[in-house]
């Protein structure tokens, strides 16, 4: 059962999840990369790419370590 957001929420997401997918691609990291230097599953990172998740502020954190930006460039 997924969560339901509103146009304004999805939105939020979505641009959240294309900033990272466009920092990954910069850095020359496929999803599993990402994924494994991260701790976190390739599948989430997926979901997190194309704004299905609700992103936590310690797995934006974990992420953006990865990417070796500031959490605050992700967002």
């Amino acid at each position: 059962m997924g969560a339901t957001y509103s146009k304004d929420e999805k939105l939020f997401l979505q641009q959240i999840g294309e900033r990272i997918k466009n920092l990954r691609i910069e850095a020359n990291l496929s999803q599993e990369k990402l994924a494994f230097s991260c701790d976190l599953d390739r599948t989430y990172i997926g979901s997190v790419e194309r704004g299905e998740r609700n992103i936590s502020a310690l797995n934006i954190r974990k992420i953006a370590k990865a990417l070796k930006v500031k959490p605050s460039e992700l967002v």
